[in-house]
């Protein structure tokens, strides 16, 4: 399709002169508008005005220029189309057969520190937006170029095609043309969303990234949408699943707590072991040594680079998913062995003020992510007995575990290591005697051990059954009717306990 009417009005110039002086080559009249026009006088490229070519001047300090049926109608017709021929010709509608265009930069506006609601409307492009949808709905006739670096392509296929483009190139345009006004709007509705918030109002709007095989269950049908790809990079192995990328957030998650090297393993998103040592392969020991049997299929995250070492150790059983910050060369040739295995490169940290949904019958729930730490446990011991270094230190490793563990939640844990897990329990009990029992199974002595709830002790008999099996130490919220009665039972039994003054409920 032969150019003949080039419409230019650009924010970013990269380029914009080169390719007039090409439109110009070709004997394409060019409108243009405000800065566009004068960039492109000054560079002595002839260019008509817009107002000039409408013979409607801009108003309204600039916010309508382009909104005109000589613009929008030079866009829209149907070449070739009798009834729209006659209609252009009866209102002296001319063709415009290309539309360059990129929108007034919202996205920096509001990226400013201390940004002001009228600063950010006024960066609102609506005449940019409306020519690209235009000029992108009529590609058959229309080119639509809102991308500085395809500027060369139309260039190049103008040359070839004496003066015209072709429909393969129009077509790829015009997608990426509505794909940009999508992610334009996404950031004028994500930014006005935090008014609308206040006002009683939540939006969410996400591309989808990803078909995948099936939901939780095969029968099941399941998407994935937003930017989890921007965190995560498959390296190897089967195609992610709905379960796999739930395991996967639920790992980030955990591990970001650690600052030593450290390695979890999860199952169904709950922690079976996390260990931190000198290195990564003794941290491995640690973790797999709270429950042996758990692990497989399970999932495994560091917070170092993979060494060959542990790939070693980790070879030795089957896992689902392996994830890192990155994989040294040799644990890479290791584990590439397993063709299955999926290989998680942990990109970038997920971000510290995203906000927790989930779907509810007829809604959604929306929170703040749970991110609570308890500095100078010291500073809040209940019973006689303060802790020493060595149970302060391991009930702030406890604590930091068992804000990932599903309610109700017992862990029992070291300084450096879990010793026993109790998750998901209709009783805090029976959590603990399963924390209990699985730190039996695995052979782990409790004695010495601080024991950490998700929430109060509503009685003093989870508090005694963990004394009984070994604890010296516990951190709990507090808050319960009877919290005398539990601290009377840990002085009675020597335990050491400080109350965090909240909970880690996580259903």
């Amino acid at each position: 399709m032969k150019i003949l009417r080039a419409l230019i009005s650009v924010s970013d110039k990269t380029g914009i002169v080169e390719l007039a002086r090409t439109l110009h080559h070709h004997g394409v009249e060019i409108l243009s508008t405000g800065g566009t026009a004068r960039a492109l006088q000054e560079a002595e490229i002839p260019t008509l005005e817009v107002s000039e070519f409408t013979g409607s001047p801009e108003i309204m300090d600039g916010r309508v220029k382009t909104l005109h049926p000589k613009i929008h109608g030079g866009l829209l017709y149907l070449r070739g189309n009798e009834d729209h021929e006659q209609q252009a010709k009866k209102h002296d509608i001319r063709p415009i057969d290309l539309v360059v265009v990129n929108l007034y930069p919202f996205q920096a506006t509001i990226a400013k520190e201390g940004v002001t609601l009228p600063e950010a409307i006024e960066q609102i492009d609506i005449g940019g937006p409306s020519m690209i949808r235009s000029a992108a709905k009529n590609y058959q006739s229309v080119t639509v170029v809102t991308d500085p670096a395809d500027y060369a392509a139309v260039c190049q296929d103008m040359t070839e095609k004496s003066g015209g483009t072709g429909l393969a190139l129009r077509e790829r345009l015009a997608i990426k043309a509505f794909t940009t006004t999508a992610a334009y709007d996404r950031a004028i509705s994500g930014f006005l969303n935090q008014e609308q918030e206040a006002s009683g109002m939540y939006r969410l709007e996400l591309p989808l990234e990803l078909r995948l095989r099936y939901g939780e269950n095969p029968h099941q049908d399941a998407e994935l949408y937003g930017d989890f790809g921007a965190h995560f990079e498959k390296l190897q192995g089967k195609e992610l699943s709905y379960n796999n990328i739930l395991d996967i957030s639920a790992a980030a998650g955990l591990i970001t707590e650690f600052g030593k090297p450290t390695v979890a393993i999860l199952k169904h998103t709950n922690p079976c072991g996390i260990g931190s040592g000198p290195d990564l392969r003794k941290a491995w020991d640690m973790a797999f040594a709270t429950d042996k049997q758990a692990p497989f299929g399970g999932i495994i995250i560091c917070n170092r680079p993979l060494t060959a070492a542990l790939a070693k150790a980790i070879s030795e059983i089957f896992s689902e998913v392996i994830i890192a910050p990155d994989f040294e060369a040799d644990a890479r040739s290791l584990l590439s062995k397993k063709k299955n295995l999926r290989l998680m490169k942990f990109l970038k940290p997920l971000p510290e003020n995203c906000r927790d949904m989930r779907a509810v019958a007829g809604g959604m729930l929306v929170q703040d992510t749970d991110s609570s730490d308890v500095p100078g446990l010291e500073h809040k011991v209940v019973t006689e007995r303060p802790p020493t270094r060595d149970e302060i230190e391991a009930m702030e490793f406890g604590w930091k575990v068992v804000k990932h563990v599903k309610s109700n939640a017992i862990v029992y844990a070291a300084k450096d290591r879990t010793l026993g897990i109790g998750a998901g329990q209709m009783s805090r009990v029976d959590a603990s005697r399963i924390a209990v029992w699985k730190s039996q199974e695995a052979g782990l002595s409790l004695k010495g051990s601080a024991v950490c709830s998700d929430a109060f002790f509503p009685f003093p008999d989870g508090l005694i059954a963990a004394a009984e099996a070994g604890a010296t130490c516990a951190i709990q919220p507090g808050g319960s009717v009877r919290d005398e009665e539990v601290i009377k039972a840990a002085n009675a039994h020597g335990v050491a306990m400080v109350f965090t003054g909240f909970r880690h409920f996580r259903h």
